[in-house]
């Protein structure tokens, strides 16, 4: 049994002690505790993890996250929704995107050509940009084959990209799988249905690639899941581990509520009773902004993984070479 323990300021805490004492503070920051524990233990087991996120956590500075976490070895499996990839594909080619209001006036926005998502703006020369790109490339994806399981056609949009914080690039250069059923469901898919309209043999094969989610993992590997939000990304993952056995560990993390009978809101504990989560499983659901506790969640698990050396070796390396060009730039 653990104590309640109060909680003061100490010159120079690192956010991994702080989250270590947030175990003993009570109420969210026990499960954000327990959510780092969580993950630390599938990797330590050599889980299969799913990373599954919604699009506005891409349109925020947590995209670098992401892919700085699949370079790492933190996700086998990516499933995102459309508007992630999007974003994605804008950023990587140099689009920006402003903070502004949760208050904006809105009328004044859209006359604008502003898009808000929530206190961040999007303009729409970034959808014209977007469109600009994506012309050449389905030409040049239609050239090479006119029938793409949506996965393979991600990958080829990584392996075109030239950044480092895009999570598809390094998705694609790990060969990490990134699944989005709803790929029809933004400006993408509207693109993809104008360019069907010239190409009529074109298809991008939703079902076949339900198939490769499936194949991705088997009934005796351990799998873990980290959910970021709800919606479909969340669903698509946890109904492929409910047909491979379903998953040993869950991270949750959401600020729907399980009374709205919504996937965005449903616990660990009601997956275990679809078994989409595993009776015994290791499980935590933590209700509160992704953009603030994803991060002091993962620095925490991060650090200790780092120093029982199960990261990946070759950010181990890039890490050494940085350090190394920062003493020489500090000697001169």
């Amino acid at each position: 049994m653990s104590f309640v323990k109060d909680f003061r300021w100490e010159k120079g805490i690192t956010a991994e002690e702080l989250v270590n004492r947030y175990q003993n503070i009570g109420f969210q920051s026990t499960e954000l505790y327990r959510a780092s524990d969580v993950i630390v233990k599938m990797k330590k087991d050599s889980a299969k993890i799913f990373l599954t996120f919604t699009s506005n956590m891409v349109s925020s500075g947590l995209r670098g996250f992401f892919s700085q976490l699949i370079e790492l070895g933190m996700a086998d499996i990516v499933v995102t929704t459309v508007g992630a990839i999007e974003e994605d594909i804008m950023k990587a080619i140099g689009e920006r995107f402003s903070i502004g209001s949760f208050d904006s006036d809105d009328v004044e926005l859209h006359e604008k050509g502003i898009n808000r998502v929530g206190n961040l703006f999007i303009k729409n020369e970034s959808y014209m940009k977007l469109e600009d790109w994506m012309l050449p490339f389905l030409d040049n994806l239609y050239k090479k084959k006119n029938r793409w399981a949506v996965s393979e056609m991600l990958k080829e949009i990584g392996l075109s990209l030239n950044d480092e914080n895009s999570f598809l690039y390094q998705a694609a250069k790990k060969d990490v799988p990134v699944f989005c059923p709803a790929i029809t469901d933004g400006a993408f898919g509207f693109h993809l249905y104008l360019f069907q309209q010239k190409n009529r043999d074109f298809v991008v094969d939703v079902v076949s690639d339900f198939g490769n989610i499936l194949l991705c993992t088997n009934f005796d590997e351990k799998k873990g899941v980290i959910a970021l939000g709800g919606s479909i990304s969340k669903h698509h993952a946890i109904l492929s581990t409910l047909l491979n056995g379903g998953a040993e560990y869950a991270v949750y993390m959401t600020t729907a509520h399980k009374t709205s009978g919504s996937m965005s809101g449903a616990t660990t504990d009601e997956a275990k009773s679809w078994g989409k989560v595993k009776d015994d499983s290791d499980v935590a659901t933590v209700i509160g902004d992704v953009t603030i506790m994803f991060p002091l969640v993962m620095i925490n698990v991060l650090e200790k993984l780092d120093r029982e050396g199960l990261l990946k070796a070759e950010y181990k390396e890039k890490k050494k070479i940085n350090l190394d060009r920062s003493r020489k730039y500090a000697k001169s």
